[in-house]
Formats: C-alpha cells, structure tokens, sequence
C-alpha cells in the first residue's frame, strides 16, 4: 500500500522536477529503514499519548500534533513528542485509515488519521504544496504497523515538519553553519598520493571527485582549493560568497533537503549537485562513502556496523531528495 502510494505520486509529477530521482529510491528508502530497525531501541519513555477522555468530561482533541511528550494517562488528544525522529518506538497504531486532504482555502494538502488532522509541532495543520507530498507522508502513516509506530521509516514527515517549521524560523543560522562547514567539505580533502597506504585513495578521488569540482568551478567561476590537511583549507571569497547567495535564494523545501544532504554526506558541494540534478542517489553515496568503501573493499566488511551506515545513508540521502522532488508543483 505504502509503495503504491508514494510509486502513484512520483508518476504525477513533472519528470524534469525529479531528474535525480528514480523509483528505485523510494524502494531504497523503505527497505533501507527496514534494514535499520533492530538498531533502534524502544525507549518506554517515549510517549505517543491518546486517550478517550481528559477526565473533565470534554470532547477529546480530534487533532494528532507534535509536542514534548506528556503521561499515558493524563493526555487529553493525541500527541507526538518532539523526539518522534531519534528512532524509538513511540506508541501502537491507533488509527485504521489514513487519507488526505485539500485545504479548506484550497492552499495546500493535510494528512488525516482518521478523523484526526496530522499537526506539526506547534500544532498547525501540517499543511503540504502538493497532492503528490501528502499522498507520500499518507503512505508513511499507513505503513505503520498495530504493534507499534516507527518514526525512523517516516523521513519524510520529518522532512516536511523541518521545512515547515523549523528553515522559516532558523533560516539565518542554518545558512551559517552549512557556510562554517563548507571550507573542510568532504570532496575538497584529498589524500596524499605519495603514500603507499593512500596513494589509491588519492587516484580514485581524482577519478570520481574531480568532474563534480570541475562542475563547480564552472558553475561558479571560481576554482576549488583542494588540501590534504586533517584541519582543512580554505576556499576563494568569489566561491564562498556564491555559494552562500544560491542558499540564501532556496525556498523553505530546497533548504531543508540541502541542509539534511549535508549533513548525511559531510558535504554541501554534493547536496547542491543532487538539487541541480549534476548527481544521481547512488552517484552521491559513492562519493561519500569513497574511502570507506576503498578500506571495506581491502580489509572487509563489519556487519552491524558498516552495513547499518550504508543503510541509513542511503535512506537520509534519498529521502531528501524524494522529499524535494514530491514538494515541487508540477
């Protein structure tokens, strides 16, 4: 039901809008959360609270919102805690069907639970640009299984909730800090080729980084400093400066995957080469996980460990994008 769904509204979109999207992405996204799942504790403090009555005698709170969590037994609505995205298991599923929304003023799209309206963490309607979006967060709720609600396989309602609330209200300082990291960005590191322990590295870096800086540059019109200082480099005013408008310029949604990209990949040249379309998913995740993979490929594999990144890496990164092509108007 839930790939159907998110499959039925990626088809509804302009193909031009998700050109570094594929539908085998939104497998990678679901089976890849699946796979990470064991590593993610229930924590019994984590409360997803509803309850049929407040104990005053007043009609319940027909409204499913984000807030910190509250006790089983004294909340009056039903409520998320604003933790609901470290991966605990927050509660049983509560709710039987799942459906969408128009907005009463036509502006938008809303999820329901029932007959609950899915609110973000300051409790507004979580009120989403298209159809295609809300019919993808729907799929999200609608996978969730009687035994429990797992937040870490809806990355796209946290997605949508980062966008919605938290780019409007920290846009400045979320700038700032994807600028602070830009000067030790992953694909500017270089390792030293006159090293027999790195020199591979080194070569595969040219071989598989070096069209991404070429892109850059002519983008931008300034060439990328490379370094293989651990303590980084510093790249020419005329890059950081552009760099810094074209983020500045990015609606709320386009940030919000950015600045998540980002932090997945360790590099903010990636997260704007995927929302320019200049990478693929998988294109990206090689290029972040390069030297790692260089070292899984020599001394093997840590099952529990290295897999369990790659798999999560993949669900950060593609789901960003997802979320970026599916908020876009077709």
């Amino acid at each position: 039901m839930a790939h159907s769904l998110v499959r039925k509204s990626i088809h509804a979109l302009n193909r031009n809008s998700l050109s570094a999207l594929s539908l085998n992405s939104i497998h990678l996204i679901s089976s890849s959360a699946s796979a990470i799942e064991q590593s993610h504790p229930v924590d019994p403090s984590s409360s997803f609270a509803f309850s049929s009555s407040n104990g005053g005698g007043q009609k319940n709170d027909d409204s499913v919102h984000l807030k910190a969590p509250t006790s089983w037994k004294s909340s009056s609505s039903v409520t998320m805690p604003m933790s609901f995205m470290t991966g605990s298991i927050v509660g049983k599923r509560f709710y039987k069907e799942v459906k969408t929304r128009e907005a009463e003023d036509g502006n938008g799209w809303t999820v329901m639970l029932d007959y609950r309206t899915l609110k973000t963490p300051s409790k507004r309607p979580l009120m989403l640009p298209t159809l295609s979006l809300a019919k993808a967060i729907a799929a999200e709720w609608d996978y969730q299984q009687v035994d429990g609600i797992r937040p870490f396989t809806m990355p796209l309602m946290r997605l949508a909730c980062t966008a919605l609330e938290r780019v409007p209200l920290t846009r400045t300082k979320i700038i700032e800090h994807l600028m602070k990291k830009f000067n030790q960005d992953l694909v500017f590191c270089r390792a030293p080729d006159d090293n027999d322990l790195t020199s591979y590295v080194h070569d595969r870096q040219v071989e598989k980084i070096d069209p991404l800086l070429h892109w850059l540059e002519s983008e931008f019109g300034f060439k990328p400093v490379v370094y293989s200082s651990i303590f980084g480099g510093k790249q020419e005013d005329g890059l950081v400066t552009a760099i810094e408008n074209l983020l500045k310029k990015t609606d709320n949604c386009e940030l919000a995957a950015i600045d998540a990209i980002a932090a997945a990949a360790h590099s903010l040249t990636i997260a704007i080469g995927m929302v320019r379309g200049i990478l693929q998913i998988e294109e990206a995740i090689e290029l972040t996980r390069l030297e790692e993979d260089l070292q899984v490929d020599r001394w093997g594999l840590v099952e529990g460990g290295h897999d369990v990144d790659i798999a999560d890496l993949r669900v950060q990164i593609a789901s960003a994008i997802v979320f970026l092509g599916l908020s876009r108007s077709v």
